[in-house]
Order: structure tokens, then C-alpha cells, then sequence
């Protein structure tokens, strides 16, 4: 794959295996991985968006994937290279899946155009399907889009990771009496996800509010109207491994007739 012999020239060029991965991570910067890069011809196997794009354990390369490392964004332009594990599972639902009744007394039109993860996660929230998973009937919307994360520290294993002004997402954001709830989505069934994606929008948003702050990853598969929900806390919020599922639902929305 493109992406790996893109990978396996950059680990080359700079000599990234001789490095202690126990002690440190490995500081590498986007200008490395152009000046790398420079001579392939398709883009993906020169853009760095696109190559530091690893979202699921089988996004990474093989020389990751061979060594146990993973990617994080810690300041714009430049990454770390981590040994360690870098994603969770998102598991199956145990229970069967149940039947949801819409709260609203007519049916949404507008959520049938399109197959967007935004679109799945507000008609799950207009429905009130978040609001009843989170038994919080005063949550409303108030978080969406992209920011840049404020200055914090944090632990993989031993080695100590430092992050500066890192563009971070959420899907959805809602905030309730007494708490803040951040929601990533997707429209596609996913057996993992890097870590990143739920633990660095929870360090953007805590310095904000002295709610509890709480994290949540949603999924709509495009082949069938299951909506399901999972949410994930972090036992030690220095510690990017202390991640732990707290409970997980699937729902078929019910609309009513009007």
C-alpha cells in the first residue's frame, strides 16, 4: 500500500527504529515527511494529512503496525510516534437491540436526505434518543466543530506526552444542569478507534466547566437503522490507557405517525 512504502522511506530517511521508543516517543515533524515524501507522485503517498490519517488499528502502516507504534498529533505540524496501544475496541452490544419511540409527536422529513454522520447524531438528539441514553432530560447542543486544544500533558505507559494547540473535533456537544456530554460519530460500522478522538476533545472541554464531563461514541451503520451508543470514561485523566467502556446500547427509532 501506498501509505507504507511512504512510511517505510520516512523511518529510513530519519532512522526512527534506532530510536528508544521505551524512553521517549519520537518527535517528527510534517516538513520531515514532505522532504521525505517529496519524490512520490500520488498524492496519497505525499500529503501528510493524509498519511498521519490512522483512525483505526488497520489504518496504519505495516511498519507501525510490525512495532507496536502509533500516531498523535501533539502541536500543529509536528507528531509523535508512540510505542504502545493507541486504540480501543468499540465491542458489540450485549443486549438485543431495543425499540425506540421518537419523543416528537410528527416525523422528521429532512434526516432522510443524505447518509452523514452529523445528519444520524441530530436526528438521534431531535428525537431524543441522546437525551434518554444519558437519562438527561436538560442536555442541549451546544458544542460542534473544530477548536484547538489548550496546553496539557498526559501518559502513555511511561513515556510523558506533551500537546500545544492541537485541532481537535466533536461531532455534537451537549451540556445539561450538571453535565457536558461530547459525541463522536460515525456512519459506518467500527471495531476500533484511536483513542485520540475521544480523550483529546475531553482535555479541550474540562478546563471549560466543572460538570462532569462525560464522552461518548456513536454509530449508525449504513445498512441497517440501527443507531447505537457507547459511552467511554478515563478512570485517570493523565492516562491516555485508562479509557473503559461504561455501557453501550443499540436502537431502532420509532417514529410516530403525524
Amino acid at each position: 500500500m501506498a501509505n507504507s512504502r511512504s512510511w517505510k522511506k520516512i523511518f529510513d530517511d530519519y532512522n526512527i527504529m534506532k530510536h528508544n521508543f521505551e524512553n521517549t516517543p519520537f518527535l517528527l515533524t510534517a516538513e520531515q515527511i514532505k522532504r521525505s515524501c517529496q519524490e512520490f507522485t500520488e498524492t496519497s503517498e505525499k500529503e501528510v494529512r493524509i498519511l498521519c490519517k490512522q483512525d483505526c488499528r488497520e489504518d496504519r502502516p505495516e511498519i507501525f503496525q510490525e512495532n507496536g507504534l502509533f500516531l498523535l498529533p501533539v502541536k500543529n505540524g509536528f507528531y509523535n510516534i508512540i510505542k504502545g496501544e493507541g486504540y480501543v475496541d468499540i465491542p458489540p452490544v450485549k443486549d438485543r437491540t431495543e425499540t425506540y419511540s421518537s419523543k416528537l409527536d410528527f416525523r422528521l422529513d429532512s434526516t432522510k436526505a443524505g447518509d452523514s454522520e452529523m445528519q444520524h447524531l441530530d436526528y438521534a438528539y431531535a428525537t431524543s434518543l441522546v437525551r434518554t441514553f444519558m437519562d438527561d432530560s436538560s442536555l442541549v447542543m451546544t458544542i460542534r466543530g473544530r477548536k484547538y486544544t489548550p496546553v496539557f500533558d498526559f501518559y502513555v505507559g511511561k513515556q510523558l506526552i506533551n500537546v500545544s494547540s492541537v485541532q481537535t473535533e466533536v461531532d455534537a456537544g451537549y451540556e445539561g444542569k450538571a453535565q457536558v456530554v461530547l459525541t463522536e460519530a460515525k456512519n459506518f460500522t467500527a471495531n476500533n478507534v484511536i483513542i485520540r478522538q475521544l480523550y483529546y476533545p475531553l482535555r479541550q472541554w474540562q478546563p471549560h466547566t466543572r460538570k462532569k464531563v462525560r464522552t461518548l461514541f456513536f454509530e449508525k451503520a449504513r445498512s441497517e437503522n440501527i443507531y447505537s451508543i457507547w459511552e467511554f470514561d478515563f478512570h485517570d485523566i493523565n492516562n491516555y490507557n485508562s479509557i473503559q467502556l461504561i455501557k453501550s446500547g443499540s436502537f431502532n427509532i420509532i417514529e410516530q405517525a403525524g
